[in-house]
């Protein structure tokens, strides 16, 4: 009797720098996006808002005419293509326009170029060099996972990364893999402030707590604020992908560019998913303190 194949999914997670030139920060992703392919990876992790620099250090009205509708937006239009070209699965984190209405989104492109919906992000930070307030709605989609061909993923952007109730809520409407498209670095009011440590702690965590895959995806360099002489952020990189065990099976260091790749077996992960018992052993009817604002 022939044993059926168990289901495997190869993901990557991209580490770039961006600068001003929308055409350039498309090709060079597409350009990691074929490196990855090459390499096998069916699952594609683009770092977060690469249409451009991280423009949400500082409150500049300019930044609204770089949005566009999500069907629409160029970062879109160029790279479904490439997944049908291909055959990956790619999210597609954009600078999202809705009427009057502006979100920090992420569009789902299916291995065939099928756009499968739109994720807005949930958690808007606001805090120096990361005033996102100013920019992005509160995402109204909830949290989303998507059927794709390689596999069920969730998907939360960058700030979503710190909330473990993200990545359970996620990981309970059946994600089996989770992706973060990322853009951190230095904390311009605290130069001796390091979150790169941490940031990875944060999603290992979720990692273990889940018995899930999870993926970083973050973007390095220094950019320089344009209306700021002087200032400027630099991005600490440090993308990974870590195992079901927190464990990072690939990692990049601050500086790196490239394309990390990995394999899962999700049939194994499903199993020992529930041989752990977290989710047998769950207590909801103990945890209203989380949904309420201010609980007594």
């Amino acid at each position: 009797m022939t044993r059926p194949e168990t289901r495997k999914v190869a993901v990557a997670a991209l580490q770039a720098s961006f600068g001003l030139d929308l055409d350039a920060n498309i090709s060079r992703t597409a350009e990691l996006i074929r490196e990855a392919a090459g390499r096998g990876a069916q699952v594609i992790l683009p770092p977060e808002l690469f249409q451009g620099p991280y423009f949400c250090v500082a409150q500049e009205e300019r930044w609204f005419k770089q949005a566009h509708p999500w069907r629409e937006h160029p970062c879109v239009k160029a790279l479904a293509p490439l997944a049908a070209e291909l055959g990956v699965v790619l999210p597609i984190s954009i600078f999202e326009r809705e009427g009057p209405h502006y979100f920090n989104s992420l569009v789902m492109a299916d291995a065939d170029g099928s756009l499968m919906g739109v994720y807005r992000k949930s958690h808007i930070p606001d805090g120096p060099g990361y005033m996102e307030k100013y920019y992005f709605r509160p995402g109204d989609t909830g949290f989303k996972v998507w059927d794709t061909r390689f596999g069920r993923l969730g998907v939360g952007i960058c700030w979503d990364q710190w909330y473990p109730e993200a990545a359970r809520a996620m990981t309970l409407m059946g994600a089996e893999v989770l992706l973060y498209p990322t853009a951190i670095g230095s904390e311009p009011h605290d130069p001796s402030l390091d979150t790169a440590a941490p940031w990875r702690r944060a999603m290992q965590g979720h990692a273990v707590s889940n018995v899930i895959p999870v993926v970083g995806a973050n973007r390095t360099g220094f950019e320089p604020w344009e209306n700021y002489p002087g200032g400027g952020q630099l991005f600490y990189g440090s993308s990974f992908i870590a195992d079901h065990r927190g464990d990072l099976v690939q990692a990049f260091g601050r500086e790196d560019e490239g394309s990390l790749v990995a394999e899962f077996d999700l049939d194994f992960l499903a199993t020992h998913r529930a041989a752990w018992g977290f989710f047998r052993d769950r207590r909801p009817d103990l945890y209203g303190a989380l949904t309420q604002g201010r609980p007594a």
